[in-house]
């Protein structure tokens, strides 16, 4: 779409300040589109230790639960896991970066009741296996690192977004704005050029015909 505009100095002018603008908006946007790559390469990084271990440490637990469950009655593995002892109070706040803002979990722990068991096992140790402790401690502990796991997830899909909608401001502004604001100063130049030279033409004519007369 061309720029429409009456070719007059006052246009000229405000055409090179928005062309001033514009290029000056450009180079922040990529500046900010560099550090966003940066802080959303180091976010897939970290993303991807925290998943190779949160997978191997989930992995050694689900397999102790199934040697447990192999061990164990339906009944009792059912009993024993049926009560938990405690429960997580789970808060949302925001971590801004880069302007981006990313959730930022915290989480309290909470008796669920059974005050006279303030362990992470909800069962007694006389009809239940050690695999199954050992997967309830895994399981326990690998926690933190899940709720990590899920800020860094959503932060690099937020930054994502965010690098995609700033590439598309990026490009329009260096290949459609910056250019044709560049095109249409030229061609309101050439015009006042022409002009210049134009009036300049009828001057001398004019002077001429006075010569002639005189």
């Amino acid at each position: 779409m061309e720029i429409r505009v009456n070719p007059t100095r006052m246009e000229l002018n405000l055409l090179k300040k928005r062309l001033k603008m514009a290029e000056r908006g450009h180079k922040l946007l990529k500046d900010k589109r560099d550090e966003l790559i940066r802080q959303f390469l180091i976010l897939v990084r970290k993303n991807k230790e925290l998943r190779e271990h949160v997978e191997k440490e989930l992995s050694a637990a689900f397999a102790r639960f199934l040697l447990a469950r192999a061990v164990m009655s339906a009944e009792n593995l059912e009993e024993a896991l049926m009560y938990p002892t405690k429960k997580l109070s789970l808060e949302i706040n925001k971590q801004n970066i880069m302007s981006v803002y990313a959730p930022k979990f915290s989480w309290v722990e909470e008796e669920s009741g059974r005050g006279e068991n303030s362990s992470i096992y909800p069962y007694g140790f006389v009809d239940t296996s050690a695999e199954l402790d050992i997967s309830i401690e895994t399981l326990s502990g690998i926690l933190p690192r899940l709720m990590e796991l899920a800020e860094v997830e959503k932060a690099v899909q937020l930054l994502a977004e965010e690098i995609e909608k700033t590439r598309r401001r990026v490009n329009a502004l260096e290949y459609i704005l910056i250019p044709k604001l560049g095109d249409t100063i030229k061609y309101i130049t050439m015009k006042l050029d022409e002009n210049e030279r134009g009036a300049l033409t009828r001057l001398m004519k004019i002077k001429d015909i006075v010569r002639a007369k005189m």
